[in-house]
């Protein structure tokens, strides 16, 4: 492949740098917001220009073959507030990716966004983006990707976007990467089981997960299956109200003498107080209506606490304490795989404790005590127990970034920011993929 040069917008950790890099290609320029990841940048690829925010700098961009922006996902990600380009900072960067294109005019440009972006306001933000780069001369593909697809043990659906400028003939030579072995993907495949840099989970935590096994346990010997719905322990004995109105929209003696979080009656005079004895989930004051959804689970979960009432009020002594994310439980395993939790990956997350299979690998969203949990994994010197956190060198390698340093001698990125960059990052090895297939071609 010839010799080329690109940009890397929105950079982060440099996963477009690293892709195209090791494809030929030299980056003339790159520019990232956070002031941490601009250092480190500085140290993986010394002699690169990085600067900060792109609105700010965007004169000093040089010319180049290959524009790469991971620009900003948050205003059309699901998890986030959805504004999209009504965002008026971070949604309103493509405008300025535009304002690049069309005053170097690369060969080619190669975006990536989360897979929401297409649905966005009901296609409309595609349609918006569509428009912008066909207007400034360039074929445009797309397509959602996760790792998975070739074998990298992460489950993460982005929407990769790649143009050509028109006058460089047509696109109909390039087609998306397909791996045709379709090999399963495995987590222990990145685990290291050596690695002594490690993080074992909390004696409490451990505790959590073998209550939680015990309720998996029950279930079966009971002759049931494990739900597909979400289980939500504070819904178990609740009586009171929700299909037709949100009990926050209910008079004070609707609520009184129904049972609400973990089936306890509701006693107090005060309707914000009643209010704060319901599961938190049931506490909203949005909507006068739960959504569908919500009604859905509620139901099944109370369905479920009837069938089982005998055992459940005995186990729900047991997690009475437990934080609010604690009382949920997600098996998203399937009803064929084998009933425990030991030798499955754990997420503790917002919504409640996901429990998946080792060849379906959670998103890397590194953040706080989201990162995935080994439970199988003996700790060293640790007496027998077992279950950590996916290392840091892990995190970094299921991303193909296992090149990278994230200190020297004089910076060092805590490991909380090394986590959450690496899960807001591009995967590399998808990015050369597809590079190789826009970029066969290129000549200089």
């Amino acid at each position: 492949m010839s010799v080329f040069t690109f940009i890397d917008l929105f950079a982060g950790l440099g996963g477009f740098h690293l892709a195209l890099q090791d494809l030929g290609g030299k980056c003339v320029f790159a520019s990232e917001l956070r002031a941490d990841l601009q250092i480190l940048y500085q140290i993986n690829y010394p002699g690169t220009p990085i600067y900060g925010d792109i609105q700010e700098c965007i004169a000093d961009v040089p010319p180049h073959d290959v524009l790469c922006a991971g620009f900003p996902c948050q205003p059309f990600s699901q998890a986030g507030k959805r504004e999209g380009f009504k965002d008026l900072g971070r949604g309103n960067l493509f405008y300025v990716i535009c304002e690049i294109i069309q005053k170097h005019k690369p060969k080619y440009i190669f975006l990536e966004n989360v897979a929401n972006l297409l649905r966005h306001d009901s296609g409309n933000t595609w349609g918006v983006i569509e428009h912008n780069l066909t207007s400034l001369g360039y074929w445009i593909d797309k397509k959602i990707i996760s790792p998975h697809e070739f074998g990298i043990p992460q489950h993460r659906r982005r929407i990769y976007i790649v143009c050509r400028r028109r006058d460089l003939g047509s696109f109909n030579d390039f087609a998306f990467p397909i791996d045709l072995g379709c090999k399963e993907a495995n987590i222990k495949e990145i685990i290291d089981v050596e690695d002594e840099d490690i993080t074992p989970i909390k004696p409490e935590t451990r505790e959590q997960l073998e209550i939680w096994q015990e309720f998996v346990d029950l279930t079966i010997a009971h002759g049931d299956n494990l739900p597909r719905f979400p289980i939500w322990a504070m819904e178990f004995g609740a009586t009171y109200d929700f299909k037709d109105t949100c009990p926050a929209f209910q008079s004070l003696n609707d609520l009184i003498g129904k049972r609400g979080r973990l089936g306890k009656v509701i006693t107090s005079k005060n309707r914000n107080e009643c209010l704060g004895q319901l599961p938190n989930y049931a506490q909203v004051d949005k909507e006068k209506c739960f959504p569908n959804w919500k009604i859905r689970y509620i139901q099944q979960n109370r369905e479920f606490y009837l069938r089982h009432k005998k055992w459940l009020d005995t186990w729900l002594q047991k997690v009475k304490d437990f934080d609010n994310s604690h009382l949920k439980f997600e098996w998203n395993c399937g009803a064929e795989a084998t009933p425990t939790i030991e030798d499955k990956i754990v997420q503790f997350r917002a919504s409640g404790i996901r429990v998946k299979l080792p060849t379906y690998s959670p998103a890397l969203n590194l953040v706080g005590t989201q990162v995935p949990i080994f439970p199988w994994i003996e700790i060293p010197a640790g007496n027998g127990e077992k279950g950590r956190y996916m290392t840091l060198k892990e995190a970094a390698r299921i991303q193909g970034m296992e090149r990278l340093k994230f200190n020297d001698p004089s910076f060092a990125l805590p490991l909380t920011r090394c986590y959450e960059a690496l899960g807001n990052a591009v995967n590399v090895e998808v990015v050369k993929r597809i590079a190789q297939k826009l970029l066969l071609n290129h000549e200089k």
